[in-house]
């Protein structure tokens, strides 16, 4: 990533970033997030700067048996 191109994530899924990026929280909390219509997650982290930020997907299954 560069600093001209800033990266969102969701918290779930971020693993680990370089140390010179400080992460920042996003929130979209609107009607459509607790109705469900929202086109992404309320709750993101932004990264700026140069470095890497590692992902793994994330996906909350509910109901399944544990």
């Amino acid at each position: 990533m560069t600093p001209d191109r800033p990266v969102y994530t969701d918290p779930n899924a971020t693993v680990a970033w370089s140390g010179n990026l400080q992460p920042n929280i996003k929130t979209d909390v609107s009607l459509k997030t607790f109705f469900g219509r929202s086109s992404g997650e309320s709750l993101q982290m932004e990264f700026v700067g140069d470095g890497f930020v590692v992902i793994q997907p994330y996906e909350e299954v509910y109901g399944a048996p544990q």
